[in-house]
C-alpha cells in the first residue's frame, strides 16, 4: 500500500514564488507539523516556491527529513496577461483541459507533470510520502485520479488543505479530505 499525503500550502502573503507565509501562515504550518506528528513518513517533496517549503519545514525538522523540491509541483500559470474574469477562465480550464490563455498552461499540461511526480512516487519504494503543491495542481491531480473532482472541489480547498490518496497497485487511487478547512484535521 502506499500512501501519498497531498498537502496544499499555508497562507501566503502573495503569488509570487517567493512570497513568505504570513504569521496566519507560520501558525498552520505548526499545526500541519503537529498533525503528522507520529505519522510514519519516509519522504517530503514539495514545490520549490517558499510558501510551500515552509509550510512543510516545521514537521521536517521535527521528523529530521529534508525537504526535496521538484519544478513540476509548482503553481500552474493560468495567463501571464491579468484576466479581470479569471475565475470563470479558472472553470472553463477544468472542463476544457486544452484551454490555452496568453502565456499560460493548459489543464492538460499541468496534470500531465502533477501526475508525473505521483507516478513517480507510486513507483519508488517509499511506502509513505508527503507532496507539498498548490491548491490548482492539486485539484487537477484530484481530478486525474477520480474524475468527481473539478471547480467545485478546487474552490473548497482552504490553506493549507490535505488530502490522502492511498493505492494498492490493483485498484487505482482512492482519495480521502483529511484538513477540514479552518477546523484543520478531522
Amino acid at each position: 500500500m502506499k500512501r501519498i499525503w497531498l498537502v496544499r500550502h499555508c497562507k501566503a502573503a502573495g503569488q509570487e514564488p517567493e512570497e513568505p507565509l504570513t504569521d496566519e501562515g507560520v501558525r498552520q504550518a505548526e499545526r500541519l507539523a503537529d498533525f503528522f506528528s507520529g505519522k510514519k513518513v519516509d519522504r517530503i517533496v514539495s514545490s520549490p516556491f517558499e510558501r510551500a517549503v515552509a509550510s512543510i519545514r516545521p514537521f521536517a525538522d521535527r521528523a529530521g527529513i529534508a525537504i526535496e523540491t521538484d519544478g513540476r509541483l509548482r503553481e500552474r500559470v493560468l495567463s501571464t496577461e491579468p484576466l479581470p474574469d479569471w475565475m470563470e477562465r479558472l472553470k472553463a480550464s477544468f472542463d476544457d483541459m486544452d484551454v490555452r490563455l496568453p502565456g499560460g498552461e493548459t489543464s492538460r499540461e499541468a496534470t500531465e507533470r502533477g501526475m508525473a511526480v505521483i507516478g513517480e512516487m507510486l513507483r519508488r519504494p517509499e511506502e509513505a510520502t508527503i507532496v507539498v503543491t498548490h491548491g490548482n495542481l492539486l485539484a487537477l491531480i484530484l481530478k486525474a485520479c477520480d474524475g468527481r473532482y473539478g471547480y467545485e472541489d478546487w474552490k473548497k480547498l482552504t490553506n493549507p488543505d490535505v488530502f490522502e490518496l492511498l493505492a494498492d497497485g490493483t485498484n487505482g487511487i482512492g482519495i480521502r479530505r483529511l484538513w477540514n478547512g479552518a477546523a484543520g484535521p478531522g
